[in-house]
Parts: structure tokens; C-alpha cells; sequence
């Protein structure tokens, strides 16, 4: 069985639990989210998503 899910709602989640289990500020919270639009904007962007699909290839064929 192959689960898909979006990057965004991954990170979301994370964010959601650092929040609640590990202290996490609602502020920094908030910082993260306001510098990963900034990232998205910037000219680094192109790489970061290159990188990112590279990962997920890197992940998605590993056998188990």
C-alpha cells in the first residue's frame, strides 16, 4: 500500500506536535512559517525544491 502525502501537511503536523509536546512557542511557530514564505520568494527557492524532490526520490525507492 503506497501512502502520499503532502509536504505541507507533514511539516504541519510536525509543527502541531513540537507545539504541543515540546515546548515549542506559538511565536517561533509563527517565525517558522513567516521564513519559509520568505524562502519560497527568494532566489533559493528553485534549489530548495530541487533538493526536496531529489529526497523524495531518494525515498520513495527504497524497497522494503
Amino acid at each position: 500500500m503506497a501512502l502520499s502525502i503532502s509536504a505541507v501537511v507533514l511539516l504541519a503536523i510536525i509543527v502541531f506536535l513540537l507545539v504541543k509536546k515540546s515546548g515549542l512557542k506559538g511565536g517561533h511557530a509563527v517565525v517558522c512559517i513567516l521564513l519559509g514564505f520568505y524562502l519560497a520568494a527568494s532566489s533559493i527557492a528553485p534549489t530548495i525544491s530541487e533538493v526536496t524532490t531529489n529526497i523524495a526520490g531518494m525515498i520513495s525507492s527504497i524497497k522494503f
